[in-house]
């Protein structure tokens, strides 16, 4: 979905404002970035990746400008200190306490706004981490037992960074819980490896959460379990790392938002020491900042790691290999996210035919249709081979109005110098019959001239028509 959007927002004419955190989606639809810090707006013509880059080069300049302020600064007060009780030099010393003061004091660059953290070293790393045997996924109601995935055989070794793809609704998550040990397995066998010691980010944070403690009851009640020893200015300092002031660390978890959610979730787990990290969706409600990051932790942790994520920069940043869950299965995905976004094409397709053969399948011209849009959605490179035709057929229906227009452009300017010659002669002495032979050429100039302009407005608005119905025809008559 994310990949169908993304294809379809470049292709739209219109104008695009969008708040997001996913720097690849940014990167791929916008063009200029608006950003929002300590109450300033600063325009950058530019995506993302553009505006982080020139930011980057913004704060060296501003620091390398504070440093040499603050090196004059230093000069001119050192010869004020060392020269104020001379008389001879007090005239200087004055004119220099006066530069001082007239001097517009540059700041320093903040960076107040950087978050970093890192995952704690493991205790012990179990070899392998745990292994599944004949194991079937799904849940189970009063009413049915809904098997989503399985029999699925793997082992997980340490060291190994899995990226989970699969669309929606194929059973990714619940693969997760299941191993998280939320839910119980419907079949087969789950063995954790001896030392196991998992950490899970749930997709909704509240499933690991207490709505209606704070964050420092959370890790008081965590402490107690893995590091009693700890004391409470310790758990306290712990928080604050993770950006839970004081005041903040004792609001009710209700009460906070998303993103600070995602963060405590992210510092419990932490404290935790765990060494299988079973990440489902973490960057759901993070800002860009903390997504950089939990992406840099990740790659210092020496433990293993499954992640449930659309976001592809973390996904690319973090796993070395992927698994796709999709039709009952789970099996190792051979590819990059490139390689991904081309089995959706193939995927697409494949759901299109199926529906095709059905007998609540509409029109095979329509679907065929549809097949051939997916395809241009998801296939950039067949997307620029049809965007490259509509272009020329574009160009070819507008060009005989475009010349049109070049001519109509020249007569204007022909007759807007003829009119003011006329003007001018007409203001010096001229015979009677000149003049009235004059004034009769100059009304014509005007009739002809507005003639000409209407003619002007009427091509333009063909060509405009013709731009917004995407290259239907016009008559240009």
């Amino acid at each position: 979905a994310l990949v169908w959007l993304e294809a379809w927002l470049k292709r739209y004419s219109g104008t695009l404002l969008i708040i997001s955190h996913d720097r690849e989606f940014l990167d791929a639809v916008t063009r200029v970035t608006l950003q929002v810090d300590q109450g300033k707006l600063v325009r950058y013509s530019g995506n993302y990746s553009g505006f982080e880059e020139w930011q980057s080069q913004q704060m060296l300049l501003q620091q390398a400008a504070y440093s040499k302020q603050q090196d004059k600064i230093a000069h001119l007060q050192k010869f004020i200190d060392r020269f104020k009780a001379k008389a001879s030099k007090a005239r200087q010393a004055q004119s220099r306490v006066k530069a001082l003061e007239r001097m517009e004091r540059l700041a320093p660059v903040l960076t107040q706004a950087d978050f970093q953290f890192e995952f704690r070293d493991p205790v012990e790393i179990p070899n392998p981490m745990l292994s599944v045997r004949d194991a079937e996924f799904g849940y189970q109601t009063e009413q049915q037992v809904k098997r989503i995935v399985g029999p699925v055989n793997f082992s997980l070794l340490p060291g190994q960074r899995i990226g989970i793809l699969g669309a929606n609704g194929q059973g990714k998550s619940t693969l997760v819980k299941t191993i998280a040990g939320s839910i119980a397995a419907l079949a087969g066998k789950i063995t954790q490896g001896k030392g196991l010691r998992i950490g899970y980010f749930a997709q909704q944070e509240l499933d690991v959460l207490s709505p209606d403690d704070t964050p420092l009851e959370h890790l008081v009640r965590l402490a107690k379990e893995h590091s009693p020893q700890a004391r409470e200015q310790e758990l306290r300092n712990f928080l604050g790392s993770f950006k839970f002031a004081d005041e903040l660390a004792r609001q009710p978890v209700r009460t906070l938002s998303g993103g600070e959610r995602a963060r405590l979730v992210l510092a419990l787990l932490v404290w935790q020491k765990p060494n299988l990290l079973l990440l489902d969706e973490p960057t759901n409600h993070l800002d860009l900042v903390t997504r950089e990051a939990l992406a840099m932790a990740l790659n210092e942790f020496e433990g293993s790691v499954m992640l449930v994520s659309h976001d592809r920069s973390l996904l690319r940043s973090v796993c070395d290999e992927f698994w796709l869950v999709g039709r009952g299965r789970i099996e190792p995905f051979e590819g990059d996210l490139e390689d991904y976004q081309r089995y959706l094409l193939e995927e697409s397709k494949r759901l299109i035919q199926q529906a095709m053969s059905s007998p609540a399948a509409t029109a095979t011209e329509t679907a065929t249709e549809t097949e051939a849009q997916i395809e241009t959605d998801i296939n950039p490179k067949l997307q620029r081979q049809r965007e490259a035709q509509k272009r020329a057929e574009l160009s070819r229906q507008l060009q005989p109005l475009r010349k049109e227009i070049e001519k109509v452009e020249k007569q204007l300017e022909q007759l807007h110098q003829l009119q003011q010659q006329l003007e001018q002669d007409m203001l010096s002495p001229q015979a009677a019959k000149s003049m009235a032979e004059m004034g009769k050429q100059h009304s014509q100039t005007v009739a002809e001239t507005a003639e000409l302009e209407d003619r002007w407005l009427h091509l333009n608005e063909q060509i405009e028509q013709i731009r917004q119905h995407g290259g239907a025809t016009t008559s240009a008559s």
